[in-house]
């Protein structure tokens, strides 16, 4: 695609950013060959994992446009001596780990085709961050999964609230590592889930809107003490909801 007739993107192009766009209603858009959902108005969001690579290809009807994707900087800790129990979950309850995975991802492929966070947004607790998007530990060394959210610190019992509106899909009253649980689906493949809560107060299948308190801040499942961690995903693509805020932010 040429440059006159590309696509304008709003957002950050960049590992872990979410990127917002606009093409003609029932327009066939494709990022590197996977379908993106679009609303009524042909407006789409496209994300970009941690690890995504140098580039990507937005096709919209056929006209191939070229991405290029910001690198970032991760944080890497690295802890040795550690007792093996402490790294590695008991094999009774890698069965679980699994099915409660399978449970996730399957809630993740929910797509509306209303783009309700773009009606605004709200930061889901108050209180600094404690935990970054990214980082990864190395224990023992061996690699664990890269942070897939933000960690709020905030005292138990603190108001947590719906990132934009949407709907329930997840209301879990305790998974093995984030305890009570909720995901919201803000439409176009964007959800928002909240983790280690003391208090659900939602259902799945509810509407909730912005800033409404859907639960309360806890310790619940992995936790070492009391605080949200929230992420937004696109699709199955974790993202960063940091820079997520940031470009939601922005009329």
């Amino acid at each position: 695609m040429s440059t006159s007739q590309a696509t304008e993107l709003r957002g950050r192009l960049e590992q872990g950013g979410l990127a917002l766009g606009q093409a003609r209603p029932g327009a066939d858009i494709r990022l590197d060959g996977r379908n993106v959902p679009t609303d009524s108005a042909g407006r789409f969001a496209l994300g970009f994992g941690r690890d995504a690579p140098a580039q990507a290809v937005l096709e919209i009807d056929g006209q191939r446009q070229m991405l290029a994707i910001a690198p970032r900087a991760w944080k890497i800790q690295r802890i040795d001596g550690l007792p093996p129990a402490k790294v590695t979950p008991d094999p009774s309850d890698l069965a679980r780990i699994k099915a409660e995975n399978q449970l996730v991802a399957a809630r993740r492929e929910i797509v509306t085709p209303i783009a309700q966070f773009l009606d605004g947004i709200a930061v889901p607790a108050d209180g600094p961050v404690s935990g970054v998007f990214g980082s990864q530990r190395v224990l023992n060394g061996e690699g664990r999964a890269p942070h897939s959210g933000t960690d709020i610190a905030a005292p138990a019992g603190s108001p947590v609230r719906a990132l934009a509106s949407g709907t329930v899909t997840l209301a879990h009253p305790g998974m093995f590592f984030t305890g009570l649980t909720a995901m919201v689906d803000h439409g176009l493949g964007v959800q928002s889930v909240y983790a280690h809560l003391s208090r659900l107060d939602v259902v799945e299948g509810q509407h909730v809107e912005k800033g409404q308190v859907i639960g309360a801040v806890g310790a619940s499942g992995r936790a070492t003490g009391p605080h949200l961690h929230w992420g937004v995903s696109w699709l199955d693509v974790r993202l960063d909801p940091e820079t997520v805020l940031a470009v939601l932010a922005t009329p």
